[in-house]
């Protein structure tokens, strides 16, 4: 039997890796990129390190291009060299009838027109819309805005340890990703 392929984990920025914002939160910024005052969530750096030892790490944002390359570049330890860094530019942009707005959507074909499987291929975002056509692929972190108490990415960092020997990680439920940390994955 082949070993498999290393899973491609990508990795949303904002609210899920950081929270950044025009006016500083009541302490100290982690860091500052262009105007915002960046705050990195809580076990980020530790997150970061151990993931890269068991997956592909990439980043795709829906900001521009210039801010997710200067997140990467502070955020990220320099050992860690991401497969690719995407931003809105690659997204498919969608209008919405009914909020009358425009949103972006990151399709994962472009993904697969790269040469990934998508069976081994994970996508963490805060915002489900935004990656509405895959939510096979779809690990759904909450939306962090500065709380230092947040533990999120301890939580997520050990259930991607428990499905990273899947074969098929589209047919794993990863609604409940949470839950799974503590009684096991099953796969539908």
């Amino acid at each position: 039997m082949q070993p498999l392929d290393q899973i491609l984990l990508i990795l949303d920025i904002d609210e899920t890796l950081l929270y950044a914002a025009d006016r500083p939160l009541e302490r100290k910024p982690d860091c500052r990129i262009g105007p915002y005052a960046v705050y990195l969530r809580p076990f980020l750096t530790d997150f970061l390190n151990q993931v890269s030892q068991h997956f592909r790490i990439a980043v795709w944002s829906t900001s521009s291009p210039d801010y997710v390359e200067s997140v990467v570049n502070s955020i990220f330890p320099k050992w860690i060299i991401p497969e690719f860094i995407w931003s809105r530019e690659r997204c498919i942009t969608r209008f919405d009838p009914e909020w009358r707005e425009h949103y972006y959507i990151k399709d994962l074909k472009k993904v697969r027109r790269r040469g990934y499987n998508l069976e081994r291929v994970l996508i963490v975002d805060d915002t489900p819309r935004k990656v509405e056509r895959n939510y096979g692929n779809a690990i759904y972190v909450t939306p962090w805005f500065g709380d230092q108490s947040d533990n999120e990415l301890q939580l997520l960092n050990d259930y991607l340890l428990q499905i990273c020997n899947k074969i098929n990680l589209r047919r794993i439920e990863k609604r409940g990703w949470r839950k799974n940390t503590l009684h096991g994955v099953s796969e539908d």
